[in-house]
């Protein structure tokens, strides 16, 4: 009996052996995956800073305060793309949050099993379609209605107002923050769609179900049971959809209308840094102090990023504290 057991041992010993390095290549693989990613984005970081130290350098703090872009003087401001790129995306989140959110409350609550994963299909790959695509929609549908209808309208309805004035004023060229707005709205409505979807549906269904069993509404049990439960996946495709818009080129070049000013017009034509990097960038030499300001501008729209992931976390973490003080 004990010769048999020795044997037994010793024949699984190569077998641990070989689960062990199995185990051990895993973990290597993984831990090299997980720094492969900081170093790609040190990368990124590193390369746009140094790219763009030239600009900061030369112009110093001055370059992000002055909205000038002039390559005839050599002088460059990155205020007028920043604010081009913060105006043009919190319309188009302010168009697609409300789309996004009743889209999925009415796939997940209110439609039939049967349309509701057909719709949700439908959802899913219009988040796929290039966004050339609703550039292209964006120039041959949307300018000339907003040129010929809507902004006529605005002004003729609010141009005497004192303050709305202001927001409506300027040539109907259909061109403009609005425009790029809307376009930016349909674009980014799918991908904000999906996420809430995908994490209303992965709601444990015993907490809807206790909520109507207390008698509450379909929207009460929206607002006090699936919201709270799913705020994280909220967020998250907001912050997703808020990327996805700042940092599109293509469609929002075709109706931004490429005007390195600033307008407090919804119809004045302005430029985002990512329509501005496209347009200029073939038109930099290297080494010249226009593609360093190129690089920084680069550089702000990943600092923008950071800090609008970082808010998102920070309003994350105060609502679960909160919630946890009502618990």
């Amino acid at each position: 009996m004990d010769g048999s057991a020795e044997q037994s041992a010793v024949a699984a010993a190569p077998q641990i052996t070989r689960r062990w390095d199995g185990d051990s290549l895993f973990r290597t693989l993984v831990v090299l995956t997980g720094i492969s990613v900081l170093v790609v984005l040190g990368a990124i970081i590193t390369i746009m800073v140094t790219g763009g130290w030239k600009a900061f350098s030369t112009f110093g703090p001055s370059f992000f305060v002055t909205a000038v872009w002039n390559p005839v003087t050599q002088h460059f401001g990155a205020v007028a793309p920043v604010f081009g790129t913060l105006a043009s995306s919190f319309l188009g989140l302010l168009i697609a949050v409300p789309l996004a959110f009743g889209t999925a409350f009415w796939l997940t609550a209110l439609a039939p099993p049967a349309v509701s994963s057909v719709i949700g299909m439908a959802v899913q790959l219009l988040a796929a379609v290039p966004s050339i695509i609703f550039g292209m929609w964006g120039f041959f549908v949307l300018v000339p209605v907003m040129a010929h209808y809507v902004q006529p309208t605005a002004r003729h309805m609010f141009g005497h107002v004192p303050v709305l004035s202001a927001l409506v004023s300027g040539a109907p060229f259909g061109t403009g923050l609005l425009t790029a707005g809307l376009v930016l709205g349909v674009m980014v409505v799918p991908s904000i769609t999906a996420v809430m979807r995908d994490v209303f549906v992965s709601m444990p269904a015993v907490l809807r179900e206790s909520a109507y069993g207390l008698g509450a509404t379909r929207w009460e049990v929206m607002r006090r049971v699936v919201l709270p439960w799913s705020r994280q996946g909220v967020v998250g495709g907001i912050v997703l959809g808020m990327g996805r818009a700042m940092g599109e080129t293509m469609a929002v070049t075709f109706v931004i209308g490429d005007s390195n000013h600033i307008g407090w017009s919804l119809f004045a034509p302005a430029n985002t840094i990512a329509s501005l990097i496209a347009l200029e960038f073939p038109e930099s030499p290297a080494g010249s102090l226009k593609l360093s300001s190129l690089m920084a501008l680069g550089a702000i729209l990943m600092a923008i990023s950071f800090v609008t992931l970082w808010c998102s976390r920070v309003l994350l973490s105060r609502g679960e504290v909160k919630a946890g003080k009502r618990s």
